[in-house]
């Protein structure tokens, strides 16, 4: 772009000189036809306006393109951040339901163990009761052999 701007300016600077070094020849009257009227002008400066007149409308149409290009662009960056935005509350939704999925499954798993737990509790419980109850059948068996080998024999 900055090579083409370059080169724009080069030609303007160029037909400036030209006319300055030949405004003599640019100014001179003749005859001008445009068609169904013939009329004295210069020919020159005639035509070094219509070109200065080509060039502000070209400057016109290039500033108001530029314009509407801006517009056009801020118009989609608009766009662009309400995408974004869309994009940022689906994932941030797509956490809380992860987030709600993995404590719910935390839950399960707490649970379930809690249930293993009072399970192996009561087995052992009753383990130790039947244990308890199993010595207490040895000792009782025992001091009756020893109470009956301690009475005298008649």
């Amino acid at each position: 772009m900055k090579m083409l701007s370059t080169l724009l300016l080069l030609i303007i600077v160029a037909i400036a000189g030209l006319a300055l070094l030949n405004w003599d020849a640019l100014s001179v009257v003749t005859a001008v036809s445009v068609g169904l009227t013939t009329f004295e002008a210069p020919l020159g400066l005639l035509m070094l306006g219509l070109t200065a007149l080509l060039a502000v409308l070209l400057v016109a149409y290039v500033l108001s393109l530029q314009g509407s290009v801006l517009l056009e662009t801020r118009r989609h960056t608009k766009e662009m951040q309400a995408q974004r935005e869309l994009a940022d509350k689906a994932e941030a939704s797509r956490f809380t339901e992860l987030r709600a999925f993995l404590e719910q499954q935390q839950s399960q798993a707490h649970a379930a163990l809690l249930n293993r737990l009072d399970n192996m509790e009561t087995r052992l419980t009753a383990r130790a009761q039947e244990s308890d109850n199993t010595t207490a059948a040895y000792v009782g068996h025992l001091e009756q052999k020893l109470v009956g080998r301690s009475e005298p024999m008649a």
